[in-house]
């Protein structure tokens, strides 16, 4: 399986869409890109692999793995890429502001479903990140 995440980079946050097959499956807010630094910037565009991930924060998430220089990238919920996140990246479903979404309980859960989906099957999980 591969999700690609186009991004549009602003001084206040990134904002994204994630698809697969051509297909959307949900708008993304992250942090602004500052070339990146650790809790403060999206990670770079590139390609890397998704698995799953058990906190007792987020429950049962998504953890994007091999991100060169920096550990714990995840997909969970968020509102607001600078108020919550620290690198990670928020589903949602609709994108508000710059960095800044609406409603990403849901826009997760349903990332979230379609990816284990694909794992459960055995099925290798790449993002691929792009402009």
């Amino acid at each position: 399986m591969q999700l690609v995440l186009t991004r549009t980079y602003f001084p206040e946050g990134t904002n994204g869409k994630l698809g697969y097959e051509g297909k959307l499956i949900c708008n993304t807010i992250e942090l602004p890109w500052k070339n990146n630094e650790t809790r403060v910037s999206c990670i770079p565009e590139g390609k890397y692999f998704i698995r799953k991930r058990y906190s007792n924060t987020f429950q049962w998430h998504l953890e994007v793995i091999e991100v060169k220089n920096r550990s714990l990238i995840l997909f969970h919920p968020a509102n607001s890429a600078l108020k919550e996140l620290h690198g990670c990246i928020a589903p949602v479903t609709k994108i508000s502001g710059a960095g800044l979404g609406l409603q990403s309980r849901k826009a997760f859960t349903k990332l979230r479903t379609i990816v284990y989906k694909a794992l459960d099957e055995k099925q290798e999980v790449v993002l691929i990140i792009k402009s």
